[in-house]
């Protein structure tokens, strides 16, 4: 089966056919790019997600993913960002391993190709060449024969004319023979010519054009193979990943399987313990005996009188009282007084184990002070000794600082640990009249709150419970103010923001820009009030205002 002996009389249609696989190659390798495009953006897209929902840094919400079942979710997204990870070595393989090798390949094929046509074009030229020489070979001949004839009918004319010259007919018969030689001549040309144009065509369609029609045959079988070749690549760069998709997917399921439900109930009892033990009962007070009551046996009643009072009176006024509490947002005792015990035992012990941070990094910047003045004093050509001196009279003076912190911190803390309930209601009031006693200045809101025999009332139940409301609905209302327009845009293109966070676009619609380009293709704009979000900066033409702060006019 070949090519020059089969096809010897397709030149044109094996041209055709031979662009024609070119053409599916690169149609391929346009395939294979876009297919990286979409990796590229896919991964894009799901380490922007991951990033999207990680808890910011230094606040609430990064405390609350003290709980397995958030911390299971931490895990998600950071395997959601090892999973985008893979994708973007698809698309990296497949560009180096199938686009820039079809690429450079499909540059040598055309090159190659070119010159194989190119050879069957001069072989077709040089045939059709001797195919002209023969037939002006064959049209002398035939002339030459003819005219010899009419020489010799014309001697044959003048010889039987008794009227003409002996010399006249001599001249015909010179003619007559010169012709006769001619023709002989021009036969013997066209007999060469002819047995040269049939080894000429014996070697074209023989030898020249099955020898290049067989190297176009095997350039387009290498073509084949090729494509067939980077199609398992293809496979194969997808199939080498899987494994680490699977790790991805595997810590997933091992997050999941890490959520300790009853871990996580004991974080909320250390989270919101309050350390107060539960009211005792409530004596009967016999109102028919009114002469035998006192004034403190209706003390706790005529307190839990005022304070639901006051309470109903507060839930009256929330929205005087929530604005009050916001102007105070985040101001507190030094001491935590204003927490209830467990609480403020935590806070107090946060705040000693930090103040004991502080000073062993003190004593360790003054330990490398006093070895960097050793060396000094021992190569004094290296620098002077007394120059660290009052560096290391101030170490001194912040650890003894802080030392004085730590020891105020920890006097509350054992005030605190004495006073937490230990039995019963009994220990709990004798714990409140310590407190009323021992710390009469570091802890009047507390002792405020305490009834007369150094329990706490629900006076200061109530109100704790309304100062934790207001600060909770003052947490959910008090959002960031909203970012500044920036500049204007106009869309080239309609987006449909189908995805969370974005925002859909109509062609030539102009919005307003409030966050430009980081570097990740994506714009942040604004429509209106309520309509926010990120369209792709490739859709619109940004026009940056000069005026705004950090902005950098572009087009």
């Amino acid at each position: 089966m070949s090519w020059g002996t089969e096809l010897w009389d397709q030149f044109d249609n094996l041209e055709k056919h031979t662009q024609w696989g070119i053409d599916i190659l690169e149609k391929y390798i346009k395939f294979v790019k876009e297919r990286t495009e979409i990796e590229i953006s896919y991964a894009k897209q799901l380490r922007n997600l991951s990033k999207k929902y990680q808890p910011k840094k230094n606040s609430k919400e990064e405390e609350e993913y003290k709980y397995t079942s958030c911390k299971a979710f931490i895990s998600t997204l950071n395997e959601m960002n090892d999973y985008a990870g893979q994708h973007e070595v698809i698309s990296e393989n497949m560009t180096s391993q199938i686009t820039v090798e079809l690429t450079r390949y499909v540059q040598e094929l055309k090159q190659e190709r070119k010159s194989h046509f190119h050879d069957g074009r001069k072989a077709q030229q040089h045939i059709e060449t001797c195919w002209k020489q023969l037939e002006s070979s064959k049209r002398r001949f035939e002339r030459d024969c003819k005219e010899a004839d009419r020489a010799q009918q014309y001697f044959e004319k003048m010889d039987a004319d008794i009227n003409v010259t002996k010399a006249d007919v001599e001249k015909a018969r010179q003619q007559a023979q010169l012709r006769h030689q001619m023709a002989e001549e021009s036969k013997a040309d066209y007999s060469s010519t002819l047995q040269k144009f049939n080894h000429e065509q014996h070697e074209h369609y023989y030898t020249h054009i099955p020898s290049i029609f067989q190297k176009i045959q095997e350039m387009e079988e290498r073509r084949i193979v090729r494509i067939g070749e980077s199609m398992k690549t293809y496979a194969e760069v997808d199939r080498h990943v899987i494994p680490i998709i699977g790790k991805c997917l595997d810590g997933i399921a091992k997050a999941a399987e890490s959520i300790d439900q009853k871990n996580d109930s004991q974080l909320v009892i250390e989270a919101y313990k309050s350390g107060f033990e539960p009211p005792g009962d409530i004596e009967f007070e016999d109102y028919a005996q009114p002469m035998k009551r006192t004034i403190s046996e209706t003390s706790l009643s005529n307190s839990r009188g005022d304070s639901k009072t006051e309470l109903k009176f507060a839930s009256k006024s929330k929205g005087k009282l929530w604005p009050f509490i916001k102007k105070n947002k985040g101001a507190g005792p030094e001491d935590f007084s204003n927490l209830p015990p467990e609480q403020r035992r935590k806070k107090l012990q946060q705040k000693v184990d930090e103040l004991n941070k502080e000073i062993q990094k003190e004593m360790d910047q003054r330990d490398a002070i006093t070895k960097m003045k050793d060396v000094y004093i021992k190569n004094p050509q290296m620098g002077d000794p007394g120059s660290l001196d009052h560096k290391l009279i101030e170490v001194g003076q912040n650890i003894e600082k802080l030392r004085l912190e730590v020891q105020k911190f920890e006097t509350w803390l054992t005030e605190v640990e004495g006073r937490l309930p230990v039995r019963g209601e009994q220990a709990r009031r004798q714990s409140g009249m310590y407190e009323a006693q021992n710390t009469p200045s570091v802890n009047n809101c507390a002792q405020d709150r305490e009834s007369p025999d150094g329990s706490y009332t629900e006076e200061q139940s109530q109100e704790n419970e309304l100062k934790m409301m207001a600060t909770d609905f003052d947490d959910e209302f008090d959002d960031e103010e909203p970012l500044p327009t920036i500049g204007t845009c106009k869309a080239l293109y309609t987006f449909e923001g189908q995805n969370e966070g974005t925002i859909s676009i109509a062609e030539g619609e102009i919005l307003y820009v409030i966050e430009e380009d980081k570097g990740d293709g994506w714009t942040r704009i604004r429509r209106n009030e309520d309509e926010e979000g990120y369209v792709p900066t490739s859709y619109v033409e940004v026009y940056l205002d000069k005026n705004a702060k950090g902005a950098m006019t572009y087009i």
